[in-house]
Formats: C-alpha cells, sequence, structure tokens
C-alpha cells in the first residue's frame, strides 16, 4: 500500500514538471500552424485538439512526430485555450473542417479535447469528414476533481452535468474511437474508458506525461497507417 501511494505521488511530481515544462515552451514556441501542414502528401489529416488551459502549442511535440510521418497536421487556433462549452469548440472545429474542406480526418485529442471529438463526430455538419479519433486521458464521464476548483470550465467537467451525461449517452460513434489513457490519472480518477470504443490503457502514469511517451506514439501511427 505504502509503495503504491509513494509511487503514485512519484506521477503527480513528473506529471507536473511535464506540464510546467511544456507549458513554458509553447509560451516560447515561434513555430506556424502552417508550418505543420507543409509539405501535406496524400496521407490522411489530422486534426488536433488540446484539453482544457492547453494551446495547440502545448501538444507541438506530438504534431511535430505526426507531421514527420507525411500528415498535414491541422490546428484550430480560434481555440485558444480552449476554456469555452464543448459545443462552442465543435463549432469552431467544424468551420475549420469546413474552410479548409477536410475529409478522412482522423482527431488526435488530449482530455477535454475528445470530448470535443466524439461532439464533433456525431454532428451531422461534422460526423462524415471525420474517420476516427484518438483521445488521450479523456474523461469521458466526467473527472470528480472538477467539483473541487470553483471555475466553470472545470466544472463543467463534473460527472452528471448535463452536458457530459447527454454526450455519454450518445453512442452512435464510439466505435470509431480509440481511447487511451495511463495506468494512474491524478486529474481523471474515474478513468477514460469509454463503452464500444477500442479501450487501450498503458503502463504510464499521469494525465500529461503519457503525450510523449513512445506507447502513446505507436498507439498513434497505428491508427493513422493506411489501411491495406
Amino acid at each position: 500500500m505504502r509503495r503504491t501511494l509513494l509511487r503514485r505521488a512519484g506521477v503527480i511530481v513528473l506529471d507536473y514538471v511535464y506540464a510546467g515544462r511544456h507549458q513554458l515552451r509553447a509560451v516560447f514556441d515561434r513555430g506556424t500552424p502552417e508550418s505543420l501542414v507543409a509539405g501535406e502528401g496524400d496521407r490522411a489529416p489530422v486534426v488536433l485538439l488540446p484539453g482544457i488551459y492547453e494551446t495547440w502549442r502545448f501538444l507541438r511535440p506530438l504534431a511535430d512526430h505526426i507531421h514527420a510521418s507525411g500528415h498535414p497536421v491541422h490546428v484550430v487556433t480560434a481555440l485558444e485555450r480552449n476554456r469555452m462549452s464543448v459545443p462552442e469548440a465543435a463549432a469552431l472545429v467544424t468551420r475549420h473542417l469546413q474552410e479548409h474542406d477536410l475529409e478522412g480526418v482522423v482527431i488526435v485529442a488530449h482530455s477535454k479535447g475528445g470530448l470535443v471529438a466524439k461532439y464533433l463526430m456525431g454532428m451531422p455538419d461534422s460526423g462524415p469528414r471525420i474517420r476516427s479519433a484518438v483521445t488521450v486521458a479523456t474523461p469521458f464521464a466526467g473527472s470528480s476533481l472538477a467539483r473541487l476548483i470553483p471555475v466553470p470550465a472545470i466544472r463543467a467537467l463534473m460527472p452528471n452535468t448535463p452536458g457530459l451525461v447527454r454526450l455519454a449517452l450518445s453512442r452512435a460513434v464510439n466505435a470509431q474511437i480509440v481511447s487511451v489513457w495511463g495506468w494512474f490519472d491524478p486529474h481523471v480518477p474515474e478513468g477514460s474508458r469509454l463503452e464500444g470504443a477500442r479501450n487501450i490503457e498503458l503502463d504510464v502514469g499521469g494525465h500529461f506525461r503519457i503525450l510523449a511517451r513512445p506507447e502513446l506514439l505507436a498507439v498513434v501511427d497505428e491508427v493513422l497507417a493506411p489501411a491495406d
């Protein structure tokens, strides 16, 4: 028991070190969204969706990995730090899909971004444009810890909030989703298992550190691989 508690405490420390380092890196990142679609070929377009209080730059290492494998990576800068409601965020992403006439899209999303991805996949204007989604550490059942933070954008992620309940009851697109999470997520104690989806638990601890782990990159590469 003590070893487990110490291991979890270590995960929390390392998770916040990772988050702090990459939030700081994002501040000084001068790369442009255009560079991630440069040189695009015929591989599936990828749309990257960050979690709450994250910009697309926080996910830059993941974006660079996907782009290096030959995929154009689209980011929706209008999301900013993704503090808006899930439907509002989905509307912005839908507009991006339409303006760039994207088809056969694979969404790669972190945390709250996965909720936006599922919402998009169930909408008539955006759903037909999306092939599949890889969601990482997404609170599909909400997070009980959200009630501890008196910020509306975070409290909207509490379990049993009307928006999350409606999204959970909509299961038509679940089979198109690959939900990935670590053995211990200090931000989402309920876990990220999604009924009907392909669910993958990695031997990785943390809500943020998982984003840079080779195990996750391997899953993303597998989903993006062209069908035979």
